[in-house]
């Protein structure tokens, strides 16, 4: 028990920042770690360099986290951090623009010599001038209580120095009232060979709680109610994390084995690391040359009666496109996953933005249409690989599932589903002969369709009596003879289309949640939009705007009733992490004037910002003569 009083708060806002190689990132995820063992609602935003290893102590080698948790549901990270743990100048002022004056910094000052202040163009530590009069400042050396506290073990400084993360952690952890016992835990099991490091991370991390209790500097602690949840088991999950935890759960459902094939690429690697580690479930992972040879081999496994997936980002997709489009003809499920990042080329490979959207639909030589879908927030990543792999094996064709880098590194409490509420997703391989030859014979025709999908027929190579041929040159319809006949062309092209048309058959219709009923501005999102838009839309209801809010999971095709929906609002906001791509996808679909609000900051948008843009909308319209 704290001998200090505590002060109850129904949220806050985190950001640790720091070096790259200050642990900032794994400071953060134990933060996470602990909060939602308490069960407060939790929403991340982790931001590291591209670089593997930036200028240490420069503005680029930067790298933070961002936690949200509150005693009710979160949409987002939070806009805005009510306290900045900065572990030293280039994490100050790097940050700083970010957190609202009467906020709260904790400053690491052991880092602020001469040379590191010089690093970021500071001529002057701004602990000591009255730069930071506006917040409230801890000024720590933080680096120095670590190296005091360790001061019996037999560690050069420079080892004692690393644990500097772990006291900073212990005082966040006193100071917003967190357990100690998962970190611990999690130390024991990384340290397990190293009992010497082990020690010493145990102890910086008890000292830093420890001085949060004794310390003047800090005369009151906080804590945060949980949130109220339905009953169940919960874990934190990461988007990449999800996405790899749907993968497998789909190839149980459907009694496919799962064969993923994979080129490491930032922000989609971590599917791969996931999936790697699931070999007692079946699952078989191969890491590529590159992505060319990624998406063949997950269209081999395809060909031969697996779950063939590849993960990648947005310049890999432009890589793959050749093969996709190779799956497109030979009309085989194949699911594509890409976690998009900025661009355009190399761009910003650790950052997050949705411009692979006109990619995703377009993006291949011909006329090759393929199903589009997008997750929307961390945990949903779980649910929307199912989706695709449903798509993927009744309709016999490529799905692009979108996620992004804010999804994929993103995490947020998941209820764990029973295995019995999952989707079936079987599948039914043809067995015997579909036709006739020339001669009368039973023969298999393999582009004989299903009436109602008009998926091909899926044969797995080898079975009795199913000889057949596909491949990338046009094929005749139903016997799957190589065709040039143009007649013949223009209906294969046009089954294709008619078969990704027929997908929305089996797609929901569009919910609009419109509480008030008297929403004459409708905001339209997809992807990892979903957050913020959702709690935009509630600052701005607050705040007496009334706003109706949907969000599309199904990009291509499109749900059936999407058309409706946009005609009964007055005005249409489509918030995107690019340049307006839905959007204008949109108004040449059906002819409405939709408006985008754009950002392609590498950062998602604030709820504060889309509030003020709704609010605008809707104060336009009343302006406007009817």
């Amino acid at each position: 028990m704290s001998s200090k009083p505590t002060r109850r708060l129904d949220r806050v806002v985190i950001r640790f920042a720091g070096d790259s190689g200050d642990g900032m990132q794994l400071t953060g995820d134990r933060f996470t770690s602990d909060t939602a063992a308490l069960g407060n609602d939790i929403s991340t935003l982790p931001n590291f360099p591209a670089e593997i290893r930036a200028p240490q102590g420069t503005l680029p080698g930067v790298s933070s986290f961002q936690l949200h948790f509150a005693d009710h549901d979160v949409m987002t990270p939070g806009d805005a951090p009510d306290v900045l743990v900065a572990m030293n100048p280039a994490a100050l002022k790097a940050n700083l623009a970010d957190v609202p004056r009467g906020s709260t910094l904790i400053i690491n000052t052991d880092e602020f010599t001469k040379r590191n202040l010089a690093k970021v163009g500071y001529a002057v530590s701004p602990v000591d001038d009255e730069s930071l009069a506006s917040w409230h400042v801890h000024s720590l050396p933080l680096t120095t209580m670590t190296v005091e506290a360790l001061a019996d073990y037999g560690l050069t400084r420079k080892e004692k120095e690393r644990a500097k993360n772990m006291l900073a952690l212990g005082l966040l952890s006193w100071l917003y009232s967190r357990p100690l016992e998962g970190t611990e835990a999690f130390l024991r099991a990384k340290f397990a060979r190293a009992p010497e490091v082990l020690e010493a991370n145990l102890t910086a991390l008890r000292a830093g709680h420890a001085y949060g209790e004794t310390t003047e500097d800090f005369a009151v602690r906080f804590e945060v109610a949980p949130a109220p949840m339905h009953a169940g088991t919960y874990r934190t999950l990461t988007g990449n994390q999800a996405m790899a935890l749907g993968l497998v759960s789909a190839s149980h459902r459907s009694g496919l084995p799962l064969v993923l094939g994979s080129y490491p690429i930032t922000p989609a690697s971590d599917v791969l690391h996931a999936l790697s580690t699931m070999k007692r479930y079946g699952i078989t992972t191969l890491q590529a040359e590159d992505e060319i040879a990624a998406v063949g081999m997950a269209l081999g496994v395809s060909f031969g009666g697996g779950l063939g997936v590849t993960t990648t980002s947005g310049p890999g997709l432009a890589l793959k496109s050749e093969t996709i489009g190779l799956a497109v003809a030979t009309e085989l499920p194949l699911i594509v996953i890409d976690v998009q990042r900025g661009g355009p080329s190399t761009g910003l490979p650790t950052k997050t933005e949705q411009s692979d959207l006109l990619q995703a639909m377009h993006g291949r030589n011909g006329e090759s249409p393929l199903a589009v879908i997008a997750a929307q927030s961390p945990t949903d990543c779980f649910d929307a690989a199912l989706e695709a792999v449903r798509i993927a094996t009744t309709y016999r064709t490529p799905v692009i599932l979108l996620s992004d880098g804010y999804l994929a590194n993103g995490s947020e409490p998941w209820p764990v589903p029973e295995v019995a509420d999952l989707p079936d997703l079987e599948v039914e391989f043809a067995t015997r002969p579909n036709g006739v030859d020339d001669k009368g014979e039973p023969v298999f025709h393999p582009y004989a369709r299903d009436e109602a999908t008009l998926a091909r027929a899926w044969a797995i190579p080898g079975t009795a009596g199913l000889e057949h041929r596909i491949g990338g040159i046009e094929k005749a319809d139903v016997t799957g003879h190589i065709s040039y006949d143009p007649d013949n062309h223009d209906r294969m092209v046009r089954l294709r289309q008619a078969k990704i048309d027929r997908i929305a058959d089996t797609v929901p219709p569009l919910e609009v949640e419109d509480p008030s009923g008297e929403a004459k501005v409708l905001v339209l999102g997809w992807g990892s939009t979903y957050g913020p838009i959702s709690a935009a839309t509630r600052l701005a209801r607050a705040a007496g705007t009334p706003v109706a809010r949907a969000h599309l999971r199904h990009l291509n095709p499109f749900p059936r009733n999407l058309g409706d929906v946009l005609r009964r609002y007055e005005r249409v906001i489509v918030p995107e992490m690019n340049l307006g791509q839905l959007a204008m996808l949109l108004r040449a679909r059906y002819l409405v004037d939709v408006r985008s609000h754009t950002a392609v900051r590498g950062l998602p948008f604030t709820s504060a910002e889309l509030a003020e843009v709704l609010h605008a909308q809707a104060l336009d319209l009343q302006e406007v003569p009817s």
